[in-house]
């Protein structure tokens, strides 16, 4: 992973996703991925782990069976769990629940974070700051595997394209996945 730049770190959109854009089953469930084992890139979580200072949350994913336990536990720090009821979360150790501009629990989250990077576990939330020009990086790790339905990565029906830049190689170059279905 790479470091923080300029004094401040980044804004990070990151998540495991099946090859048709999900980031969940239905209900925010994530029993595809332990189920079949699949895992990032040996030393990836750690990375993340070492180079995260604050998290930014939604609610449904926060009230998810694997909401309250980032990278297994393994992650301590600020959470930023945004809602539009904030009066019925139930408090957790280093949470706080928000029911504010996504925009300024960035400006929070970074001033918490102490120089490291924000990840983003959310992908409404994820969407938003996308859309404001606060995503500094996105992360994806896909996995082999077609979920045909739950929680979208990105999902904006009607909305303009957005152009991404590789942070390296062409940046009108594709990537090239190759599976075969498993019986």
């Amino acid at each position: 992973m790479e470091r923080p730049h300029q004094g401040r770190g980044r804004v990070l959109w990151s998540f495991m996703m099946s090859l048709d854009g999900f980031v969940a089953g239905p209900h925010h469930s994530m029993d595809w991925m332990s189920a079949s084992g699949y895992r990032a890139e040996p030393g990836v979580i750690e990375g993340y782990i070492e180079g995260t200072g604050a998290i930014i949350a939604g609610r449904d994913g926060w009230d998810s069976p694997v909401g309250h336990s980032p990278w297994g536990g393994a992650w301590q720090g600020p959470i930023f769990v945004l809602t539009h009821h904030p009066e019925d979360a139930e408090p957790a150790e280093n949470v706080t629940f928000l029911h504010r501009d996504p925009a300024d629990v960035v400006h929070l989250a970074l001033a918490a974070a102490g120089g490291k990077d924000i990840m983003v576990f959310s992908p409404n939330i994820g969407t938003q700051l996308l859309e404001l020009g606060l995503i500094d990086e996105i992360d994806l790790h896909i996995a082999p595997v077609l979920l045909g339905d739950g929680i979208r990565l990105y999902s904006k029906p009607g909305g303009a394209p957005i152009r991404l830049s590789p942070l390296a190689g062409d940046t009108a170059s594709t990537v090239r996945v190759r599976y075969r279905p498993m019986s």
